[in-house]
């Protein structure tokens, strides 16, 4: 098994003897591609690494073997096309499998893999294309992205190649006729063109709910870090199916759908779909008899809605989710219908799994778990002061006895925001949280988003969750308004649900519930029923719009 190259333990009988013998054994000059999958390819080349399908009805099976096969044609591909070690290389591919023989040819070259999402707009694009300095682009054949990307060009000095998946097109490269007319051999790198463990790997722009999009800079070991979120949090299993429902452009990926599942033996599913349609995720569940599974929990708010019972489920054994709080009558309702707890997580771009509720643990539905192994955690005042028990505070990580292996080198180009929110050896995350008797971490909301009124700390989670539990409210957001007398007061800004129409009435029952459901403190004052939210293209809710415009009126 290959994760015995990198852990001195890997069972474990209980989440105290996870937490104190569970470590990382870093090589030198590792490199996930050459380290991992060639080596796996090599020893058993007919494992399967990825099930791949569309909503077309398309299907592809990779083992290992052709991923090494495939990434070595796509570096010497990339190298065709001037690409050389540390050149920054964004890949705008969606769901596409191309897109994993793109990030292991980069890897082997040692170029910058920028993943990135399909929504972005020109102007998106020539801020990361000169941010990072950006030398060529690989992406879906989709003509509003091909438009977005030619339209930038002109204004990004750095960028140099274009190619597309697929298709050809003037002033492009075919990435799929280039890769497959390459050499399959490609020789690992040696001397100064060889990666080292500090150099950097991958580029997350991070979605930024408050500004500008920080780059995050991770290099050559990140993979590693992801033992903790596949092997442990998630639960893969050697010769599994594991399904994290993320696109390519996001960190959610590289925790669900490449690194940490492939060091412990499970194959990925990936399913390349535009519309999300519950049935047709189950459905692809079922054919492949997907054993892991990972989501936010709008995808389980939605799941639970269909008639579960009509799929056959024997294959899947363990479910997690992450993105944002769980709210305990969805874990219920899933139960209910399946027989399988739901583990939630906590992380960030700028890290692995740092929180979880890990198996040898009891779920505590709406909490985020306990501290991983590596990560020195604590709840720290406006002062710096570590918390009590009950008492809300910022989560942070301490760093001077050891940096947790996958954690962020920090942000690219960005010293001031990097000693901003790391210094003294302490990395402060922005999110805030209280800790229970029992160690268990529960979410209140960021730093910033936190009310505070006539003296109360409310965090924007508890009240969203107990407005969720209402049947009229799809969806919702919880901000603070200023108040001459409170301070701030809570205001409610929601989507209704089909057959639910805004009043007055309606405003006053919502009040009513929350201060049945939760504190009566903590009820929205204001209440607005909208039709959509504002939110980053990574679909996290923009709070701090919703503040901006109540300034305005």
């Amino acid at each position: 098994m290959v994760l015995d190259k990198f852990l001195s333990q890997t069972e474990f009988t209980s989440y105290q003897d996870f937490a104190d013998n569970y470590k990382v054994q870093v090589p030198d000059n590792f490199n996930f591609a050459f380290d991992v999958v060639d080596e796996i390819a090599l020893k058993t080349p007919e494992k399967v690494a990825m099930v791949w399908c569309n909503d077309l009805g398309d299907e592809r099976i990779f083992t290992f073997a052709d991923m090494k096969k495939y990434s070595d044609k796509a570096a010497n591909f990339f190298l065709s096309a001037g690409i050389r070690k540390g050149d920054p290389v964004m890949l705008i591919l969606k769901r596409r499998f191309e897109f994993w023989f793109c990030t292991l040819a980069l890897n082997k070259i040692g170029a910058i893999t920028i993943p990135a999402t399909h929504l972005l707009s020109p102007k998106d694009i020539v801020y990361r294309n000169n941010a990072a300095d950006i030398k060529m682009i690989v992406c879906v054949p989709e003509a509003e992205v091909i438009q977005h990307v030619e339209a930038a060009e002109g204004k990004s000095p750095t960028f140099k190649v274009k190619a597309l998946i697929g298709e050809d097109r003037e002033g492009w490269l075919n990435f799929n006729t280039g890769m497959e007319t390459s050499s399959e051999e490609f020789i690992r790198p040696i001397g100064d063109q060889a990666t080292k463990n500090e150099d950097i790997m991958l580029l997350y722009f991070t979605s930024g709910t408050t500004g500008m999009p920080k780059m995050v800079n991770h290099n050559y070991i990140y993979p590693l870090g992801h033992i903790l979120t596949a092997k442990y949090w998630q639960n893969v299993q050697d010769n599994g199916l594991h399904f994290t429902v993320a696109d390519t452009g996001w960190a959610k990926s590289a925790w669900g759908k490449l690194y940490g599942q492939w060091l412990s033996g499970s194959a990925v599913m990936t399913f390349d779909f535009d519309k999300f349609i519950p049935k047709n995720l189950m459905e692809v569940i079922v054919k492949y008899k997907v054993t892991t599974f990972c989501a936010p929990p709008t995808i389980y708010r939605f799941l639970i809605k269909e008639d579960l019972s009509k799929f056959d489920l024997s294959a899947l054994k363990y479910c997690v989710v992450a993105g944002e709080p769980l709210n305990p009558e969805v874990y219920k309702q899933f139960l209910d219908a399946t027989g399988i707890r739901l583990m939630e997580g906590y992380g960030q771009t700028e890290m692995t799994v740092s929180l979880a509720t890990y198996s040898w643990m009891e779920p505590k539905p709406g909490s985020m778990g306990k501290p991983s192994p590596g990560y020195r955690i604590d709840l720290v005042d406006e002062d710096g002061n570590s918390c009590e028990i009950g008492e809300e505070g910022q989560i942070v990580i301490y760093t001077d006895q050891n940096t947790p292996v996958g954690m962020f080198n920090g942000y690219y180009r960005d010293v001031n925001l990097t000693k901003k929110v790391w210094h003294d050896d302490v990395y402060y995350t922005g999110d805030m949280a209280w800790r229970d008797e029992d160690g268990y971490y529960w979410f209140v909301g960021r730093a910033d988003d936190v009310i505070k009124s006539s003296g109360y700390r409310i965090g924007p989670f508890e009240v969203e969750s107990a407005l969720m539990e209402h049947p009229a409210v799809l969806e919702c957001a919880i901000t603070a308004v200023p108040d001459p007398d409170r301070g701030q007061v809570v205001k409610a800004t929601i989507i209704l649900s089909k057959n639910y129409t805004a009043s007055d009435e309606l405003a006053k029952e919502l009040q009513e519930h929350v201060k049945r459901v939760t504190a009566p403190y903590k009820y929205p004052r204001i209440v607005e029923f909208v039709s959509e939210l504002p939110k980053t293209i990574s679909g996290k809710i923009r709070r701090v719009q919703i503040r901006e415009e109540d300034k305005k009126e």
